[in-house]
């Protein structure tokens, strides 16, 4: 089976080393190798306050806090995302609010975006879905309206061009670009949000400070930090920071592999009449490689799979689970897609080769189709 989804290369070596020098070290917990990871993404990715989390949804989790989500608020969200987005929104007692798609793109829809607002309006979420980077001038704009914090999930996105929102949010779970097993990084514009983030990862308790005072908790009959607000235990480790670093080095080649097999599979299907692809945009990071199916989508899926083809749709529309109302919306771009999209297998374990084969296979299927 040619896997849909699968754990990048990374540098078995150089992640080898890394944990080595750390398993026989002080620090397994978070410690120095935390903070240099923080640095290095940084200077790579153009983000000047980075703070890595034990995963993306803590990021965006923390995001929401530094947002001031809460009750009585509303978060506008996609409604085609992974459910990670929208879940801490329900944690912090606010409402979330589902916007439309747009069929060519599958991202959000700006003018739906800004039917949506309303006073209650505390963020707006932007998912570049599949690697690919959403409108942002109008998402931009739309936020400005609404006097609201504007947040990208960027949990597929890494290797595109981002940063332009307030807040951005990075995954670095098992089968994303840059892998720790599981974790993330939520980057802020400020020192101070950079601060207050760190606080929020580690039960409210001022890291500097404790390091300050020799990571001792009392000075003769007083405490030497406080906690002021309830926070989370979502601090990464060392051993995460180790992965990661060991990522970085071989980032750039995976990214570019994911960038020549998209190339390959939208020269190959151009002009198939069984699917359409869609707009790549001007910006793509090229995690999922996603198409509309011109007919019954299940046939289509099921012939691949005969095949040794592994297909799925990587993520349901969010209204229809119960937690956020169990209802679909009228929202006719999702709707309008919703039985078409389909993911095709990328990732650094799928070869050129591997799309050959992919797409001869679609067009087996499309030729018995037309016969």
């Amino acid at each position: 089976m040619i896997p849909l989804f699968h754990p990048p290369a990374q540098d078995m070596d150089l992640m080898i080393a890394g944990l080595k020098d750390t398993l026989t070290g002080r620090w397994w917990g978070q410690g120095p190798k935390v903070d240099r990871f923080e640095r290095e993404f940084g200077e790579k990715f153009g983000h000047k306050n980075c703070v890595m989390t034990n995963s993306g949804t803590a990021a965006l989790h923390i995001a929401y806090r530094l947002a001031g989500v809460g009750p009585g608020a509303e978060v506008i969200v996609p409604v085609l995302t992974c459910t990670a987005t929208c879940h801490p929104i329900l944690l912090l007692g606010a409402k979330v609010v589902f916007a439309d798609i747009l069929p060519g793109t599958l991202t959000l829809d700006p003018k739906d975006v800004r039917r949506k607002i309303s006073r209650r309006t505390k963020a707006i979420v932007t998912v570049h879905l599949g690697g690919l980077v959403a409108n942002m001038g109008e998402l931009r704009e739309a936020a400005r309206i609404a006097e609201a914090v504007l947040i990208e999930d960027s949990a597929q996105a890494l290797g595109a061009k981002l940063g332009k929102a307030d807040i951005t949010c990075y995954s670095f779970q098992a089968i994303k670009h840059l892998s720790t097993g599981d974790g993330g990084m939520i980057c802020v514009k400020t020192k101070e949000q950079a601060r207050a983030a760190k606080k929020l990862r580690w039960f409210d308790i001022d890291r500097e400070q404790k390091i300050r005072k020799g990571w001792q908790a009392w000075d003769r009959r007083g405490i030497t930090f406080d906690q002021m607000v309830p926070a989370y235990k979502y601090q990464p480790t060392d051993i995460d920071a180790s992965i990661g670093m060991a990522g970085l080095a071989t980032f750039d080649a995976n990214l570019t592999h994911r960038h020549a097999l998209v190339g390959l599979y939208r020269t190959k299907l151009s002009g198939m009449k069984c699917l359409s692809l869609l707009d790549r945009g001007e910006q793509n990071a090229d995690w999922l490689f996603m198409v509309t199916v011109n007919g019954n989508r299940d046939d289509f899926a099921a012939y691949l799979k005969q095949r040794g083809i592994e297909t799925n749709v990587a993520h349901v529309r969010n209204d229809v689970f119960t937690v956020f109302g169990g209802k679909r919306r009228k929202l006719p771009g999702m709707n309008e897609v919703e039985a078409k999209y389909l993911c095709l297998p990328l990732n650094t374990k799928v070869t050129a080769r591997d799309v050959e084969f992919i797409c001869s296979v679609i067009r087996e299927y499309e030729a018995k189709r037309r016969g």
